[in-house]
């Protein structure tokens, strides 16, 4: 028997959620991004916290909530899209997909297996960085600079003792407990993730590590990170986070553009770094793969078949299949 609409979809303070990929979406963002973060104490006389509130920031929001993603039904009070979105994930995705359609196809007996590989790299790395974010914001729960003029602390709160949130006076729910969502930076994070893969992505297609490269393709790889340094910079000069904050959000989202990047690439300095791992199907499947790798490296067969009796592959000559220029 069919089920109801009511029955289909959860419903929660009055707003429908759905169930599927849109579902669990609105999960993910109502407990990383809306839920409420630990509230650190904090000193009145704390210089670190003292900084103004900037109003309108130097990488602007969008929309501001609440507002409505695609379904009416979806509400995602509290949230934010900024211009970060446009610049880490939108670009970085377009640019990906016109080079690898455009400029340097894949060949002919696989020309969507590229572009695919490249978008779903991307998109994991810029998914991955979010998550890991967001769950340390509200774990960690470090007062942002501004928070002082965030929270507008009652009058008689003492000057020289900790104290908590309930000092504060800000009516705005998310302008309030977003003041302590400050370590790491969110919007360095997903500045390199977004724009860091997308230096990569150039670095390998323009051989950067070639020896005598010329030092254009060096600029051009440069620019997407030296972009997302800006961002990372501008959180600094609005005072929404310290330097701390902004270089471990920016590590951590490097560190995981390069791991979602060499999922599907080989090294920078291959001789065919522009070319994305097989696909299984072009590979022959799972068990050619482990033969051929067995063969490179020189693995006892005993080792996979557990046969004390069996010989060892012998390693290949010199360095031929390195991919070393």
């Amino acid at each position: 028997m069919p089920r109801t609409a009511s029955q289909s979809s959860g419903m929660k303070n009055g707003v429908v959620q759905p169930d599927g990929l849109l579902g669990s979406i609105s999960r993910f963002w109502q407990v990383a991004a809306i839920a409420e973060p630990f509230h650190r104490m904090f000193s009145l006389d704390d210089r670190a916290i003292q900084y103004p509130h900037a109003e309108v920031e130097r990488v602007p929001r969008l929309l501001k909530g609440p507002y409505t993603i695609g379904n009416p039904q979806l509400l995602l009070t509290g949230c934010r899209i900024d211009y970060n979105i446009l610049y880490s994930a939108a670009i970085p995705l377009l640019v990906i997909l016109l080079t690898t359609i455009l400029i340097s196809p894949s060949p002919p007996n696989d020309r969507l297996h590229k572009p695919q590989v490249t978008a779903i790299s991307l998109l994991t790395a810029l998914f991955l960085t979010s998550l890991i974010t967001d769950i340390s914001k509200n774990a960690i729960g470090r007062p942002r600079p501004d928070l002082l003029a965030r929270c507008k602390p009652a009058k008689g709160t003492p000057q020289h003792e900790l104290v908590s949130y309930t000092v504060c006076t800000e009516k705005s729910h998310h302008t309030l407990h977003d003041g302590w969502r400050s370590f790491p930076s969110g919007h360095s994070s997903f500045a390199f993730a977004g724009l860091g893969y997308l230096s990569l992505f150039l670095a390998g297609q323009l051989h950067v590590f070639r020896a005598r490269t010329n030092l254009l393709r060096v600029i051009i790889a440069i620019v997407p990170a030296m972009c997302a340094a800006m961002i990372a910079i501008s959180r600094c000069e609005d005072y929404r986070h310290d330097v701390y904050d902004v270089t471990t959000g920016s590590i951590l989202g490097m560190s995981l553009a390069y791991f979602s990047y060499r999922r599907y690439y080989p090294a920078l300095r291959h001789r065919r770094c522009d070319i994305p791992h097989p696909s299984l199907a072009e590979a022959g499947g799972l068990e050619k793969m482990r033969k051929d790798e067995e063969a490179r490296i020189g693995v006892r067969v005993a080792d996979v078949v557990g046969d004390n009796d069996s010989e060892v592959v012998p390693l290949r000559e010199g360095r031929r299949d390195s991919g070393l220029d």
